[in-house]
Parts: C-alpha cells; sequence; structure tokens
C-alpha cells in the first residue's frame, strides 16, 4: 500500500517538481522549548504535538495528556516506560518479568496480574505511529526520542488499534538534511554504564537522508542470590534503530525505518517479603512446611536484597521489525500510509515457588510474536472551520508459546491437601511435568474517523466513530507426565498438573464512538467536555482453564465478554502571566461493564490465573498539570492525580490468600474468619465496592530547576540544580484487595547538578532515589495458599555523572 502510494505519487508530480532548498530536519521538536526541568508543560514557546494527527499547539488539543520531550527523558532518568510513570501520576507501569508487563492509565488498561495473550491492550503503545502488539517492548530504552505524548481517555477514534484506557506515543527523531550528531554517556554506582549516540546527513542532492541510532545500557544487579553466587535484577540492553527519508516530491516524503533491540537482564525477581495466615490447616501453611525441610530464606528483611532461588532464570527478548511511512500533500488534505512488520521473541526461565526448595523447578513460556499492520489515513490541511480525520486500521498478530513446568521432590509436601496419603510422599509429585503448545492468531480491522467543526467563532463540536471488527482463534494443548514418563495421572496429579486441551475462538463487531464539545474563553483558556462509548474487544483464554471437580477443565469460561467502556470527561487547559505560568485541570468519571480481570482458582499448585468478567468497575478522579517559569533563572512544575477505582460489582470474585486453602465451605459448615487454619473457605468472595489493583487514590509529580549564568565558561554557559520528586499512596497487589498484600505509600527524590553551555554540550552529577526509600514495585502470593508473601522491590539509591554533546 505505501509503496503503491509513493510511486503514483512520485509519477504524478513529474520530472520538474522540486525540493525546497532546506527543509526543517525535526519541525516538531525544532518549535519547541524544553529545558529539562519541565516535563509537562510550556515554558513560554508552543508544544507541537501530534496527537491528533495533525501537528497543534498542545493547549489547543481537547484532550488530557502530557509531553515528554527528550531532553526531559535524558536528564531525569526516564529512558523506558517504567521510569516515565515516575514523571506522570496518571501513568502505571507493573512487570514481573517483560513478558508480564502492563501498562495502566487511571487504573484502566490491562487486568493486574500475570499476561494472557488472549486479550487486548486498553492503553496502545505507538511508535513513530506503528502500533505496538506486545508490552515487553515497552521495558526496553527508549533510543533517540523526540518526544513522549501521554494520552489519557479512549483515543479509538484517532488511533488504528483501539484503545479505552488511553496511549503512549512515541516520536523519535527524524532525519535530518544538516549533519547533525548526538552523543551521550553515563556512568553510576552498581556499575552503570549507559551510551546513545545518534547521527544523520543527506546522502543524495537533498532528496535522501539518514539517520542511524544506538542505545546501550547494563548494570549490575541490585539484588543477591547467595545460592548461586550472583547479582539478579540486572540491566543489559542493546539497540539500534536507522532510518531513511525520501523527499520524492515537495509534497510526498517516504520514511522506511528499522530496528532492533535486545534485552537479557536477568531481572524481576520475586522473594521473601512477608507471611500470612490462611484457611490451610496450619501444618501446611509456610512457616511449619519450612521447619519440616530445615529451610529458612537468606533473610527475612527483603531490602537486605538478598535471595536464595534454586532455579534457572533468565528474561531474555528480542524485538525488531521494519516500517514504511508516506505522507502525500495532496492540498486540502494529507494522506498517509503506515506498513508495519513486526516479531517479538521471548526466552525466559522463573523460579516460580520463590524460595530454595525444589518445590516448581521449572516454569517457563517461550513465546515467540509476529504482527503485520497496515493503517491508511486522510487529514484536512489548514485551519478550516470543518477538520476531518480518516482512517482505516488492518492488524494480524501471531503468538507461538512452547511452556513447560515441572514440579521438585519438595512439592508434594508443598502443595497437596494433608489428607491426602500422598502429602508426604516425595515421589508423586517429583518429576511431574506439564509441557504446554500454546497458539494464538489475532485479526482486526476498523474504519474511525473525527470531525472537528468550529460552528460559532471558538467554539467547536468534535464527534467521531469507529467500526471495529476482531477475530481470536486459539489452541491450548497442555500434556502432564509424571517423573517416570507416564500420562496415567491419580487425583493427587491431577489436581496439581492437568491435562488439558481446548481450541477457543471469538469474533465480535463494534461500533464505538464520542463528542467533544470545546470551547476558547480567550486565546489561552480552552475548555471542553467529553462523551466517548467504547469497547474492549472480547478475549480467549490461553493460560489453562479452572477445573471442575472431576480436575476436568471448565470449557465454558474459555472466552470472555468485551468490555464495554462509558466515560464522561470535562478540562480547561490555561495558560497566563505572558505564558508563564500553564494550569490544566481535567475531571473524569468512566464506568466499566464486564471488566476483563484475572482471577486465581482453588487448584493448589495453580501458577497463572485464567480470565473472566467482572459485572461493573468504576473510576473517577481529578487530574492537574501546572508549571510555572517565573524568570529566565528558574523553573517549576507539578503534577497530580486523584484516582478513586473500584469494583462497582463482582460478587463472585476469587477470594483473598486469607480466605484460601480451607475445605469447602457448606450452608452446614460456613466459612471460618480469615485466616482461621483449617476453617472452610468460601468457594468465592463479593468483593463489590472494594478498590481495584495497582491504583494509588493519590500520586504526585514534583520539581524544578534553578540556574546561574557563567560567563567566564562561554556565551550561554549555566550552571544549574534540578530537583524531581514523586510520591504515590498505597494500593493494592492482589486482584481482590488482601491484608498482606497492601503496598503502602512512598515518596521518591532525585537531584542533578551540572553545567551546560551554548553548542549542546551539558554535563551533570545524579542521584535517584536520593533518601533511598524501600519500597515495592508488586506485591505477589505464592501458589499452594501457604500464606507466603512475595516482593519485587524497586531500585536503591543510585548515582552516577552524565555527559552529552551534540555537534
Amino acid at each position: 500500500m505505501t509503496l503503491a502510494l509513493a510511486l503514483f505519487a512520485t509519477l504524478q508530480a513529474g520530472p520538474s517538481a522540486a525540493l525546497p532548498d532546506d527543509p526543517p530536519a525535526e519541525p516538531v521538536a525544532q518549535q519547541r522549548v524544553e529545558p529539562s526541568a519541565e516535563p509537562a508543560a510550556s515554558q513560554g514557546g508552543d508544544i507541537l504535538v501530534t496527537a491528533r494527527r495533525r501537528e497543534e499547539n498542545v493547549q489547543d488539543v481537547p484532550i488530557a495528556m502530557s509531553v515528554l520531550g527528550g531532553n526531559t527523558i535524558s536528564s531525569t532518568g526516564a529512558f523506558n516506560v517504567n521510569r516515565l510513570q515516575q514523571l506522570q501520576p496518571a501513568l502505571q507501569f507493573y512487570s514481573s518479568n517483560p513478558r508480564n508487563s502492563a501498562i495502566n492509565i487511571r487504573g484502566l488498561g490491562a487486568p493486574f496480574g500475570l499476561t494472557n495473550d488472549g486479550i487486548e491492550q486498553g492503553v496502545g503503545l505507538y511508535i513513530d505511529q506503528v502500533y505496538i502488539g506486545r508490552i515487553g517492548a515497552s521495558t526496553f530504552d527508549f533510543v533517540d526520542v523526540d518526544r513522549v505524548e501521554v494520552l489519557r481517555g479512549p483515543q479509538g477514534t484517532l488511533y488504528g488499534k483501539n484503545t479505552t484506557a488511553g496511549a503512549i506515543n512515541v516520536t523519535t527523531r527524524a532525519p535530518s538534511f544538516t549533519p547533525e550528531a548526538r552523543a551521550e554517556v553515563s556512568y553510576g554506582n552498581y556499575d552503570y554504564f549507559q551510551l546513545k549516540a545518534s547521527a544523520s546527513a543527506p546522502i543524495a542532492d537533498d532528496k535522501l537522508a539518514v539517520r542511524v541510532s544506538t542505545s546501550i545500557t547494563s548494570r549490575r544487579g541490585t539484588i543477591y542470590n547467595v545460592r548461586t553466587d550472583e547479582y539478579l535484577h540486572r540491566l543489559d540492553n542493546y539497540g539500534f534503530r536507522g532510518q531513511l527519508l525520501w523527499k520524492a516530491t515537495p509534497d510526498l516524503d517516504i520514511t522506511l525505518m528499522g530496528d532492533f533491540s535486545l534485552q537479557n537482564p536477568m531481572c524481576c525477581v520475586q522473594y521473601y517479603a512477608r507471611v500470612g495466615a490462611t484457611q490451610r490447616p496450619v501444618n501446611r501453611q509456610y512457616a511449619a512446611l519450612a521447619a519440616a525441610f530445615g529451610y529458612a530464606p537468606p533473610s527475612t528483611d527483603p531490602f537486605d536484597r538478598v535471595t536464595d532461588l534454586d532455579a534457572e532464570l533468565n528474561s531474555r527478548q528480542e524485538v525488531g521489525g521494519a516500517s514504511l511511512v508516506a505522507n502525500w500533500d495532496v492540498g486540502p488534505a494529507t494522506i498517509t500510509s503506515v506498513t508495519a512488520w513486526r516479531y517479538w521473541d521471548w526466552q525466559p526461565a522463573n523460579d516460580r515457588d520463590f524460595i530454595g526448595l525444589p518445590i516448581t523447578t521449572v516454569s517457563q513460556n517461550p513465546s515467540h510474536q509476529k504482527q503485520f499492520s497496515q493503517e491508511l489515513r486522510i487529514a484536512s490541511n489548514g485551519d478550516n472551520r470543518l477538520q476531518y480525520t480518516l482512517g482505516a486500521f488492518f492488524f494480524r498478530q501471531t503468538i507461538d508459546t512452547h511452556g513447560s513446568q515441572v514440579q521438585g521432590p519438595a512439592a508434594s509436601r508443598w502443595l497437596l491437601n494433608p489428607s491426602s496419603a500422598n502429602a508426604n510422599n516425595p515421589a508423586v509429585l517429583d518429576g511431574l511435568t506439564s509441557t504446554n503448545e500454546i497458539g494464538f492468531k489475532n485479526t482486526s480491522f476498523a474504519v474511525f474517523g473525527k470531525l472537528n467543526w468550529e460552528v460559532l467563532p471558538g467554539l467547536h463540536i468534535q464527534p467521531g466513530l469507529r467500526l471495529n471488527y476482531d477475530r481470536k482463534s486459539g489452541s491450548y494443548v497442555s500434556v502432564v507426565t509424571t517423573g517416570s514418563g507416564s500420562t496415567n495421572l491419580n487425583s493427587d496429579q491431577r489436581g496439581v498438573l492437568a491435562p488439558q486441551s481446548y481450541d477457543p475462538r471469538f469474533s465480535d463487531w463494534n461500533l464505538s464512538g464520542d463528542v467533544t464539545l470545546s470551547y476558547d474563553f480567550a486565546p489561552d483558556v480552552h475548555g471542553y467536555a467529553t462523551y466517548a462509548r467504547s469497547f474492549k474487544s472480547g478475549g480467549i483464554n490461553l493460560s489453562g482453564l479452572p477445573l471442575d471437580a472431576s480436575n476436568n477443565p471448565i470449557l465454558s469460561v474459555a472466552t470472555v465478554k468485551p468490555e464495554k467502556v462509558n466515560h464522561y470527561e470535562v478540562g480547561l487547559k490555561t495558560q497566563f502571566a505572558n505564558r508563564r505560568v500553564t494550569l490544566n485541570l481535567a475531571g473524569f468519571w468512566t464506568e466499566i461493564d464486564d471488566y476483563q480481570a484475572t482471577v486465581t482458582n482453588g487448584q493448589l499448585g495453580v501458577i497463572r490465573g485464567y480470565l473472566a468478567n467482572a459485572e461493573k468497575v468504576r473510576v473517577r478522579g481529578v487530574e492537574f498539570d501546572a508549571s510555572f517559569r517565573p524568570s529566565e533563572r528558574l523553573t517549576a512544575y507539578a503534577s497530580g492525580a486523584y484516582t478513586d477505582a473500584k469494583y462497582e460489582r463482582f460478587p463472585d470474585a476469587p477470594c483473598p490468600p486469607e480466605l484460601s486453602g480451607g475445605s469447602a465451605a457448606t450452608a452446614a459448615n460456613p466459612a471460618a474468619p480469615p485466616g482461621t487454619p483449617g476453617g472452610p473457605s468460601p468457594a468465592f468472595c463479593d468483593i463489590s465496592g472494594q478498590r481495584l489493583p495497582g491504583v494509588s487514590k493519590w500520586s504526585l509529580s514534583y520539581g524544578a530547576e534553578y540556574n546561574v549564568p557563567v560567563p567566564s565558561l562561554g556565551d550561554g554557559a549555566q550552571i544549574y540544580f534540578g530537583y524531581d520528586g514523586s510520591y504515590r499512596s498505597n494500593f493494592s497487589s492482589n486482584p481482590s484487595p488482601s491484608a498482606y498484600t497492601w503496598i503502602g505509600g512512598y515518596s521518591l527524590s532525585n537531584f542533578r547538578l551540572g553545567i551546560r553551555a551554548d553548542g549542546g554540550f551539558n554535563a551533570f552529577a545524579w542521584v535517584r532515589n536520593a533518601f533511598d526509600q524501600d519500597y515495592f514495585e508488586m506485591l505477589s502470593v505464592q501458589s499452594g495458599s501457604t500464606g507466603l508473601i512475595v516482593g519485587q522491590p524497586g531500585d536503591p539509591r543510585t548515582y552516577g555523572v552524565t555527559l552529552s554533546k551534540s555537534f
């Protein structure tokens, strides 16, 4: 499609077409003023964005959004999405390893828990207009980024892939017809090293320009494994990106892009954090089980950062692809074609019992994904009273996974019910192996469009529509063998690892839309109100199904229904004091019927949950983004979000760990109070009115930078001091809120002190998490209802220096 468009336009232009003498290399970035201390708002200059598929001043766009430029990303160390959340209060990122990662905005996007390939993401990640089908790619370093736009709320009438919670739009630096180069190197404690470099130049008579970029990041791990004498949670990232820009005619440009990244971080380990009581008999809870094996963790203080994991660990992933983007200005409109092919390869190994005993000795799901996407858009040009964007999008994805899980000699005592005659017989579960073959095909097609009609001067009505088709098909085959290789299993073995084979299918059409009413109260005061009705596609369960009383899979839960979203939002964008002060406000209310949640079941050996629909979820809140520049010497910013996210109705949810592990409750023998050893457990729990996981009610980002001119070091030389802080209140780290898995609120402080000068020179020292705050990124529950809670701690205090120069 892209190639045909390019050839047709070239023939139409004829041989006499000429290029401008010196077209701008970076038309967006070069029209922005972005000192490093200000991630969210303008400091007197216009920030141009492409959130609505055309260049606009961010203050004129009636969408709650934030913009981070390349300078901000560099100075604050926000070189991937995980670190980006410290600057974006409404953004949440969770990752137990690269594959099991999720991006949420305002608490919505993906179910909290381990990844299930059969569902969609609610937050779209786009790099240079290409939709990225695997969130694992978001754990990579940003390579040569010009800016990152974070859009909050449904965006399905503007973007190719449906995005019901928001979008992250990453734009890299474009090839330049003026030769230039950039280099940045950082070094810090834990043997931290990062190198970023890029170069761009014309290569053929102002018709062709090339840009190449690379990024390398390495760091020794922050967690020590006493069993293997190695450091875990390390960084080991490599990335490369190349671009070739062809100015075929004055009105047509075509960019060919390719990228490759490799990550081998030995990362994301979870280990002993705390212990809580469950309903399992006391001799089958963690303390008694550990004592029976004579086991003790190397430390019961997780912030000693030591563990004794005994299974092989690996988190290698590789991602790459190519895209062809064409923009053809036909006068009243611009036609854009985006053609892309991408792949993602995941080679993991995990210790899923989280301790130094041979319970689950192998747990891995190596996975390979390929995707092809084609987007075609036409967007009106100029400042006409009626503007439009129309588009069509096609997406095809295949995923092949070949997984395995192996139980060890400690599994029988650890996982089987104490009433079983096999509970103390290691041979029953030792070597029990599940070999999984999982296939997934996902086809999506959509047409979408949005109008912007200025009904009266300053009054705009902006309706949008999207027609979407999704088809998903999968295959899940799990073959379970005993340690001797037999497929004849007893009931205890089937209760831990059950053979399954099923072929789920889902397909559906849906029509969604939105309407925004905006008004320009003054040149720098803009208000808007939005209603959106959107859908998140239904899905299929591809992590195994729960079992019935006979240990057979329950096929009725092989699919999950689409989410139906009603979203309301009002906002105000303002600048005053000669645009030295920016204050943007937004309030939102989102209701979701058939919310897709990750739940667990009563299997003692289950590691992964499955998907189910919660009847209704409601998320509401308010946000603000503010910046202040009283002088050329001082800039400051503050952003905040209050988010009230809860299950409105979820009467049949899985129970939290303190109510799990007991015998089935009956009318004659009702459920015992939480944490009663040996007490009956309810089959399900009503968690209506309780908070969604992973969402802090309060989150803040704030900071400032002050500079002092130093003329003796050259024109424009400055010494500067910067501070960036963030705060999150407590949040639940379990799908059903548990007394044991709340993560306490915490604040982080980062400082930098440096010198910069004209000519692109910048050198600064930095310290992140300066006060060495102890905090968890997430907490999880060990399978088997033992009461063990494991955690993944955030980074300790790090410090170092960065030197950068542009040429």
